[in-house]
């Protein structure tokens, strides 16, 4: 099949890109939703738009670089993944496989919302629960153990509408039932910047939006619930986790992608003047007791560091070279403790391979010791999503068992 759209599908994909206009995002999910089931499948999601996080996969030139696994028996929990059949574009638990089976010792994984099998009616505000619903099959299929060691899914990060105010706790009851004791919390995406063209079209929330009273109202729920909360926006909107975070200090906060340092658009070439601003806001939101970082994302297209773009596939010292002002800045800042690393595939593949990912990590933590390694790579993951890995690790100084019952 060919990579262009037809007009009827081009026509409804003009009407998805202008899905958001207000605060909720129940009309955006209705639309999109209506969008997908009447599009012709494309090779990639690039073919829709040129949005500004995936790259497509190409498997092809991954699979030009090939490297030893550092350190093989490292445990790890990887705290970020996404799940998804798009056009062209399928990346389910055959796929999620491959990968946590590349080499590195995957204990367990927490996926993150991504819009994913919505229910395709029903109340608007209730169809994110299918995603909950979903995702916890995959994670009983994984549970069953005939398809290996690795526990996918153990975590689930569900997404609904928090400027639903107090009404989106029956949304949040439902996300509860439905993921069983997988459900650990909620993100909502509220990343906006001046540049137009980094928004991503399908969903762009209004600027501001994490301090606004009906926003504010519903994430006071996830609290009561004991639910915790992930955000993305990006760099220049670092402050506002902050502000959110001294409010509602009850509240666990995990910052996705190290809080996502632009280098396209209007920020196209200023890596070295945007870095100083991201690394002021990001030793602020440190001092809030209740924020954990996770270190990764960073391989989107939104970082501006063109793996991508080159002949060869990168090496995970190349990696690890380019990545570590940011990596440092945040563990110096929130200590091994509030870090974990995290994989952010499928959207990270398109710049790099799932063992180089890893092994580019390990490089980047190779100075430090065991006990903080074992923070970087599962246990403040573990702790932040209260995942039960008594059968995973061994109960010694450096790998700890830890269970559901664990105090955050």
């Amino acid at each position: 099949m060919s990579g262009e759209l037809n007009n009827d599908a081009r026509a409804e994909h003009r009407q998805a890109v202008r899905c958001v206009s207000s605060y909720s995002v129940g009309d955006a999910l209705s639309r999109c939703t209506a969008w997908r089931q009447t599009a012709v499948p494309i090779v990639s999601t690039s073919a829709l738009s040129r949005n500004p996080y995936s790259f497509p996969v190409r498997q092809d030139w991954l699979d030009r670089r090939k490297e030893p696994i550092l350190e093989p028996d490292l445990p790890i929990v990887d705290p970020h993944h996404h799940l998804w059949d798009r056009p062209g574009w399928r990346y389910l638990l055959d796929e999620l496989l491959a990968d946590t089976n590349s080499g590195h010792n995957i204990l367990a994984t927490v996926f993150v919302q991504a819009f994913a099998m919505m229910r395709a009616g029903g109340p608007v505000e209730m169809r994110p629960v299918g995603e909950t619903e979903f995702v916890n099959g995959i994670a009983a299929m994984s549970a069953s153990g005939i398809y290996g060691k690795t526990r996918h899914c153990a975590g689930i990060v569900g997404h609904a509408d928090l400027t639903l105010g107090s009404r989106v706790e029956p949304v949040l009851a439902a996300h509860i039932r439905a993921g069983g004791d997988r459900l650990r919390g909620i993100r909502y995406s509220t990343v906006w910047d001046a540049d137009p063209s980094i928004r991503y079209p399908a969903y762009s929330p209004p600027p501001g939006l994490l301090g606004d009273r009906r926003f504010r109202e519903g994430f006071a729920v996830l609290g009561r619930l004991g639910l915790s909360f992930d955000a993305w926006l990006y760099h220049p909107q670092i402050d506002e986790v902050g502000d959110l975070a001294r409010a509602f200090p009850q509240v666990k906060v995990a910052l996705d992608h190290v809080g996502g340092p632009i280098g396209i658009g209007a920020y196209a070439g200023k890596h070295s003047e945007v870095f100083p601003g991201w690394a002021v806001s990001i030793k602020a939101l440190a001092a809030c007791p209740n924020v954990y970082v996770k270190l990764g994302g960073l391989g989107m297209r939104l970082g501006g560091f063109g793996f991508y773009e080159h002949p060869e596939p990168p090496s995970s010292e190349t990696l690890a070279s380019t990545w570590r002002p940011y990596i440092e800045t945040c563990i110096n800042a929130f200590s091994p403790k509030r870090c974990m690393f995290e994989s952010n595939f499928p959207v990270d593949k398109g710049s790099y391979s799932y063992p180089v990912f890893w092994n580019a990590c390990k490089l980047l933590a190779k100075g430090a010791s065991d006990s903080e390694k074992a923070d970087l790579f599962w246990g403040t993951a573990a702790r932040f999503y209260r995942l039960d890995l008594s059968d995973r690790c061994r109960s010694d100084g450096a790998r700890p068992s830890i269970s559901l019952t664990t105090p955050m």
